[in-house]
């Protein structure tokens, strides 16, 4: 690895967690590209931040679902250096119980989270192979793991996240490249804060709280650093201690 500036993907960084993982990796020295699709706003307030702040970002826009719009704008952004941190974090979720699930719901947090993931790192692991050096990273959930009433949709999706990580890290392990999976509990969100009280919350972390996105983030900055070339293939849980 060249002590050139490394460049990193990060999908889905208008959410809290996506944001986190961009203001992490570039406090870590990369070139961030900060990606959105529907609040682009939020990534751009992100991206400036980042600039403000001494570092490096740009911002590209397209739905990761869209298996052309994403090779086009990959290809756009490959022809101005490798991506060599990808962290795959667009999703989405609708909650129904699957008796009342319709085929849209149940197609949609597997179309981003799943074929998305898909969608972004195909066209970038060739020059992570050339250059003999990679972080590739899912996002997936402890839903993925344990499952959770109202999310079989959401859960097929991070749990088929899990199988190609596993897959995905045998067939690139020779070429310096790491792919993991991080699952996040209830970490402190606006969602999470209209999902679940205080109390709910103590009852079912041991920790008694729900985790900071910055928390998640630094697991992300840790796994996409040299210092963890020896963790392929993992799902790691960040989740206050809860089974």
């Amino acid at each position: 690895m060249t002590k050139d500036i490394v460049r990193a993907l990060v999908t889905g960084a208008s959410g809290p967690i996506g944001a986190a993982i961009c203001r992490r990796l570039a406090r870590d020295g990369c070139e961030v590209i900060v990606h959105a699709h529907r609040n682009s706003d939020r990534a751009e307030a992100v991206t400036a931040e980042i600039i403000a702040g001494g570092g490096r970002a740009e911002i590209v826009r397209f739905d990761v679902t869209d298996a052309e719009a994403a090779a086009t704008a990959l290809e756009e952004q490959l022809a101005k250096g490798p991506i060599q941190i990808l962290v795959s974090n667009a999703s989405d979720h609708i909650d129904v119980p699957l008796a009342g699930m319709s085929h849209a719901q149940w197609h949609l947090p597997i179309d981003v989270s799943l074929h998305g993931f898909f969608n972004v790192v195909r066209p970038a692991i060739l020059q992570m192979m050339r250059t003999r050096w990679g972080r590739i990273i899912a996002m997936s959930s402890m839903a993925g793991v344990i499952g959770n009433r109202g999310q079989a949709n959401y859960a097929a999706a991070k749990a088929g996240l899990h199988g190609a990580v596993k897959s995905l890290s045998l067939e690139v392990a020779s070429r310096g490249i790491t792919v993991n999976a991080v699952a996040p509990g209830i970490i402190g969100t606006p969602d999470t804060e209209t999902s679940f009280s205080p109390e709910r919350i103590k009852s079912l972390v041991p920790m008694q709280r729900a985790g900071r996105p910055e928390e998640v983030a630094d697991t992300v900055g840790f796994l996409a650093s040299p210092e963890a070339s020896y963790i392929s293939g993992q799902i790691i849980a960040v989740n206050g201690g809860a089974c």
